[in-house]
């Protein structure tokens, strides 16, 4: 089908299965239907000893960025700042009841280099265990779990955090959200998760794969069955913001619009919408018009509202809280 500015594409049910479970909030269980209009990739907390001055560490200024989201129409986010990066984990449920948005954190492990030695060293059991309780039995429970890629490909620390990952994932149901490094390495990752840990391909999220926008990949990664992220509006140094529609055109002509997924990627304090940058209201203010202008409302509504309730819902396999 070709899409042009007045087509509108209707995304249904069908072919993408049931939407069941339950979305895991800082704030408990929701329903799916209850998650609404998501930001699904995005940080309110970051720290890394490669960003040093860029720490995202300020519970007001996280609250102004949900504030300036929710009155975008906003009503949900998924910050995947993962263990041992200063996630604030204890600092989120205030910010959910203040700002009215919904927060979904991960549990799970970035890149070696993000890490001292000492972060480094439980084992693949150790590890899995630790994100099962995280995401089962935490004072605040994750609803994700995060891990990363290397450029081009999968180093050591990635096969062993990507074996606990998939451990947890059996463990709890839970979805896998992946950094891919520069948007590459997106069909090891299916290999490794799918093809070797037995993660089922609706379990993964690739994040970052408009950073290397090959059409033949990004259709190879949708006929696999994985969702794809597109995220990173405010990231100027990327340069591939001007491909995302025609990405986005790919796919949904393909007939993959049920497994798009979009989110800000908040990395850096200027880059917020109180600051400098588009921010988490961007998605809903700048690009939502431009996915309704040119793919249709239906497109629209299924990036931002049904894919997320789709990716992010789980059949816990713990006791609900």
């Amino acid at each position: 089908m070709t899409i042009t500015a007045t087509t509108a594409i209707t995304v249904t049910a069908s072919g993408t299965g049931t939407t069941t479970g339950a979305i895991r909030t800082v704030l408990g269980d929701v329903l799916p239907g209850e998650l609404g209009v998501c930001d699904a990739h995005d940080h309110l907390f970051l720290r890394s000893p490669l960003m040093p001055g860029h720490e995202l560490d300020d519970p007001g200024a996280a609250l102004a960025e949900l504030d300036a989201f929710a009155a975008a129409g906003g009503q949900a986010v998924v910050q995947w700042t993962p263990r041992g990066m200063g996630r604030h984990l204890h600092a989120l449920p205030d910010l959910s009841r203040r700002s009215g948005v919904r927060l979904v954190a991960a549990t799970g492990m970035h890149q070696a280099k993000h890490y001292g030695q000492a972060d480094l060293t439980p084992g693949v059991d150790e590890l899995a265990e630790l994100f099962v309780h995280e995401l089962t039995s935490a004072p605040v429970r994750a609803g994700m779990i995060k891990v990363a890629g290397a450029y081009h490909h999968l180093d050591d620390h990635a096969r062993h955090v990507m074996a606990a990952a998939a451990g947890a994932h059996h463990a709890t149901g839970a979805p896998i959200g992946v950094h891919l490094e520069a948007g590459t390495a997106a069909l090891d990752v299916l290999d490794l998760l799918c093809g070797t840990h037995g993660v089922a391909p609706d379990r993964v999220l690739l994040g970052h794969v408009h950073r290397f926008p090959d059409p033949a990949i990004h259709q190879q990664v949708a006929e696999a069955g994985a969702f794809l992220v597109f995220d990173g509006p405010s990231r100027p140094h990327h340069g591939t913001d001007w491909r995302l529609l025609a990405s986005l055109r790919a796919l949904v002509d393909a007939g993959h619009a049920h497994q798009i997924l979009l989110g800000g990627d908040t990395v850096t304090s200027g880059a917020r919408s109180t600051a400098d940058g588009p921010g988490m209201p961007f998605l809903l203010t700048g690009l939502r018009p431009r996915i309704e202008r040119e793919l249709g409302a239906d497109v629209a509504a299924a990036i931002l509202t049904r894919n997320p309730a789709r990716a992010f819902a789980v059949d816990w396999r713990d006791s609900p809280r």
